[in-house]
């Protein structure tokens, strides 16, 4: 499974690769404005400073509504930098840009999936990317997890290139889960992401080594 950071923040992208394992970015208008970006020259000008810190892909998201604005959107992102995706909610303007896009071979990523049937449409208009974001399913009371399978078992049924990229996770447990469920790609907070390196048995393990090896260099 492929790890992604869901974040607009240089410090924590650099962080995160810092640690070899990343292979992505993804970001929204949300993040975006979280970081105190704003304005167009200044978005695209973070998204190639993003670019320039990761190797793999960056997810870079359309703010257009309409069927010919995601397409213009679309085509000034994507030739920005080779490493960038461009992400399109689900709608029925989005999954036209994204059938559109796709037959000029610039790759997408549809966002804010939250039904199988939404993933469907999007894998038959050629979205690279499908994200499902479990979070705030589970924030209403659905299993967000279930449906990462259940996209996952249909698409390798039916053969679809499409990956599945989990999204909305928010703690280290979504991740697991969602590699149990065969999630291509999780995209996660630095904090999700770190947390998989804790656990109490190897704190105290490694306290265990270091008190051995202080006792025998006084011997």
């Amino acid at each position: 499974m492929k790890f992604f950071i869901d974040t607009a923040n240089l410090e924590q992208i650099k962080e995160a690769q810092a640690m070899g394992i990343l292979d992505g970015v993804t970001t929204n208008p949300s993040l975006m404005a979280k970081e105190g970006i704003s304005g167009e020259e200044n978005v695209i000008n973070h998204y190639k400073a993003i670019c320039e810190i990761v190797e793999g892909d960056v997810s870079a998201e359309v703010i257009s509504t309409d069927y010919e604005g995601m397409i213009k959107e679309g085509e000034i992102l994507a030739a920005l930098h080779p490493q960038i995706v461009v992400k399109v909610p689900v709608t029925e303007n989005g999954i036209k840009a994204i059938k559109y896009l796709s037959s000029k071979n610039i790759r997408t990523n549809c966002t804010l999936i939250f039904s199988a049937g939404q993933a469907l449409l999007a894998a038959k208009a050629g979205a690279t990317y499908v994200s499902p974001f479990i979070g705030r399913l589970d924030d209403n009371s659905t299993d967000g997890v279930e449906l990462i399978k259940q996209i996952v078992d249909f698409f390798n049924y039916y053969g679809f290139e499409t990956e599945v990229l989990a999204a909305s996770i928010r703690h280290t447990m979504h991740i697991i889960k969602c590699l149990e469920a065969g999630a291509d790609v999780a995209t996660c907070p630095l904090s999700a992401i770190k947390g998989l390196l804790k656990h109490p048995l190897t704190d105290i393990g490694l306290a265990q080594f270091l008190a051995d090896h202080a006792k025998a260099a006084k011997k």
